[in-house]
Formats: C-alpha cells, structure tokens, sequence
C-alpha cells in the first residue's frame, strides 16, 4: 500500500467502525425535544415582554432570550451540517428557517462560510476564520499591519472577549452584506426577504412596545450577550492550535484532529457550547448528530491514541487562557507554525503527508 492509500485508509477504517456501530443514525426524538424547548421559551419571552411593559427588568427577559438564540443558532449550524433529518432538502430548509426567521440571519452565507472552514481548519490561505481583518492569527498577519495595527495585536488576546460583545452586531452585518451583494442568487435574494422580514419585525415591535430608551438598551444588551455566548463556544475549539502553512498538505484524520481542540465538561458544557465541545469529533464527522458526538469520542481518542496523533483535550477555562495567550503573542511565536505538536508528529517519520 503507497503512503498516500495509507494515510487515507486511516480516516476510512475509522469511519467503518463508526457506521457499523450504528453511530451515524439520526436522533429525530432529541431535535423535536430540543425544538420545541427553544421555541416555547422564545414564546414565553414574547409574551413577557408584552405583559411586563414599560419595565427596566425587561433587560432580564433580554439576557434570556440572547441566551435562547444562541440555541437557535446551534440548531441551524446542526441542521446545516444535516444532522438532524435524512432528507437534504429538509435539512436546509429548517437552517434556513431557523437562521434566518428566527435568528436574522443568512444560512447560505454562514454554509458558504463555514464549509471552507471545515474544508481546511486553520490553513492560512484557505480557512475563513483566520483570515479575520481585526484579529491576527499568524505571525505574518502581524507584520503586515502598521504600528497601530501590531500595538493592537499585542493586546489582542486582552482585547478578544471584550470585542465579542459587537459579533452579534458584525454577524448580522456580514451576512446582510452577503445576501444584498449584486451577483446574489435565487437562493440568496430568498433568504435577503426572510432576513430582512425577521430584522425589521423584531426591531419595530421592541420599539412599538418599549421606549426608545429602553428599547434600544433591550436591543443592546441582547446582541451584546448573544456575540459573547456565541463567540466563547466557537473560540476554544481551534484558536491556539497549529496553524497549517499555506503549502502543506495533510491527510484528513490529522487535518481535522490536529488543528482541533476538545473541551472537557458535563451537561452544561455541552449546553453552552452546543456540542461544539466535542470539536475534534464534529470534524471528523460533520454530519453526526449533536448527541453521539460524546459516544463517539472515546473510540476517536482511543484511535489516534494506537496511530500516534495528538489528541487535544482541556477544560474550558484552562482554553480560553490558552487563546488569550496565543493571541497575545502570536507575533512572537509560532515561526515555525507546526512546533510542537504537530512537528513532531509529522517530522518523527520524515513524511510529507498527502
């Protein structure tokens, strides 16, 4: 067998153990259960906010429902991924529902987004999130900047969740952006309508209900506390791991597992993060549902464990001090951007993986 079959055979022997295990099948009962708890907690915060009036405690029913839209967006990113039903079409039109009626939000930019990310995680010239023009990821990244621009990157660690209070804001801008572009598609131009709809409805209705004040503070306060819910749970799962140089090539088992962090935790871990705690397996197996993403995990770590690839795995405090740190000196380090793990694990047999 050539090195390259090798290498490739590595994922596919992985992914026969899983489908024979059952572990691919759809969880239909526990999305219709998910569902509907997010929904009828949307509802209740509707009907609260039209019973509670002209209230300064209105800004409670604010932190709850930007925590309720963060499931939301969970769920959209699993049904986009098609996990939760058989059928594509059905997959994509509940993203499309659930992105853009109820979160204000396009789903097809969001695919388009996140496909190339899943595509080459961390790859300099290829993964959208480290392309980032407010946060530096790479050393080179920081040398292109100015001196306002490298004083900011050396803070930028400091800086990260602070700045994730305006992502609710940033997101909604992208994608509007996206979707009003003028080679915009058929599919495009439908999710613009359903977008703007759901923007311009919840907008008028805090404003018909509430005082301009405190209409505009619920407002804040809810795109404040969705980016920084949003962008914790993302965070963990990729920042501070080895940066793939644009020329290198990697098989798919160590692509996904190498660049990818696990984050250790109970139930409301997986809650807060929407299971994205369990990243390396999400990579592997994009479409796996939410739920068997835990049952998963010990065969993949076992697995790398008997191939010799590094398996990252920290608490969830320990990886935010590991972003803040990175960020904060990524223009120190990182020269050789695959020191230490994947180094080691590359260079020990002297291979070029392909």
């Amino acid at each position: 067998m050539s090195g390259q079959q090798e290498y490739v055979s590595l994922y596919t022997d992985l992914l026969q153990t899983v489908r024979e295990l059952g572990l691919l099948r759809r969880r239909h009962g526990y999305y219709l259960v998910r569902i509907s708890v997010v929904m009828t907690g949307l509802l209740a915060v509707a009907a609260g906010v039209v019973l509670l009036g002209n209230s300064w405690f209105q800004l409670v029913l604010a932190f709850v429902l930007a925590l309720l839209l963060v499931q939301v967006a969970f769920l959209s990113h699993d049904s986009a991924h098609r996990q939760i039903f058989d059928s594509a079409a059905r997959n994509d039109w509940t993203a499309r529902i659930l992105a853009g009626a109820v979160l204000g939000m396009s789903v097809s930019w969001w695919r388009s987004k996140h496909n190339r990310h899943h595509g080459a995680p961390n790859q300099v010239d290829k993964d959208p999130d480290v392309q980032l023009k407010v946060l530096a990821f790479h050393p080179d990244a920081v040398t292109e900047r100015g001196p306002v621009g490298q004083w900011f990157a050396a803070r930028q660690g400091w800086l990260f969740f602070p700045l994730l209070t305006l992502e609710g804001v940033g997101l909604h801008a992208s994608s509007l952006t996206h979707l009003l572009r003028r080679d915009a598609s058929r599919t495009d131009r439908i999710d613009a309508a359903i977008v703007a709809a759901r923007i311009a409805a919840y907008v008028a209705a805090l404003y018909v209900l509430l005082p301009a004040g405190k209409a505009t503070a619920f407002l804040g306060l809810q795109l404040a506390v969705f980016g920084v819910c949003l962008g914790a749970a993302f965070a963990p799962n990729h920042k501070g791991m080895p940066i793939v140089p644009a020329s290198m090539k990697l098989d798919f088992l160590r692509r996904q597992v190498l660049t990818s962090r696990n984050i250790r935790g109970g139930f409301f871990t997986d809650l807060a993060m929407g299971g994205l705690n369990y990243q390396i397996e999400h990579h592997l197996f994009p479409s796996m549902p939410r739920p068997t993403l835990r049952r998963v995990q010990p065969i993949v770590r076992e697995y790398c464990e008997l191939q010799g690839i590094a398996y990252a795995e920290t608490g969830l405090f320990a990886s935010y001090g590991i972003v803040i740190d990175y960020l904060n000196n990524v223009g120190l380090r990182a020269r050789d951007p695959f020191d230490c793990p994947l180094a080691a694990d590359l260079r020990s047999g002297g291979r070029n993986l392909a």
